[in-house]
């Protein structure tokens, strides 16, 4: 697995121990998928300005959201081999994702994770427009989260 990692915000400082339990969150979403872990994703932290103009710019709503995720086009549509396929970007709002830890009452670590988990199963191919999608997707985000004990008492400190 390889995470390309881009931190374009100055929020807050996000430390080595989050991204190690980021990338757990991956793997763990690859395998809980049965996809092996030859995938590389972009990871982005922004702050709430730059994902309200990408919000803007790719889905036309004009507001700050927490997370945005680019799936990649599969690779069979072109018939091209690469050696290591992208699963697609992921950018996250990390002073939003502040924000609604403190609404959820749980550590800012826990919901990167989350958003994580939630953008990964994007990545591959879930959504949650209709309410079985959304159930369905709930479901799995809590059996990858909760295997990995990152739960919302998880008892970190905030």
């Amino acid at each position: 697995m390889e995470i390309i990692f881009d931190d374009r915000q100055t929020y807050k400082k996000i430390d080595e121990d989050i991204l190690d339990k980021v990338e757990r969150v991956m793997l763990a979403v690859l395998d809980y998928e049965d996809y092996d872990d030859n995938y590389e994703v972009s990871l982005s932290f922004v702050d709430n300005e730059e994902i309200r103009n990408l919000n803007r710019e790719f889905r036309n709503i004009d507001r700050v959201t927490d997370v945005l995720s680019f799936p990649m086009l599969s690779d069979d549509e072109f018939d091209i081999e690469y050696e290591v396929e992208s699963l697609g970007d992921i950018v996250i709002s990390i002073q939003r994702a502040d924000e609604q830890a403190e609404e959820f009452d749980h550590s800012l670590e826990r919901e990167i994770c989350f958003l994580v988990c939630h953008s990964m199963f994007h990545l591959l191919g879930y959504d949650h427009m209709e309410e079985e999608e959304a159930k369905d997707m709930h479901r799995r985000e809590e059996e990858v989260l909760n295997g990995l004990d990152i739960t919302r008492d998880e008892g970190y400190e905030k």
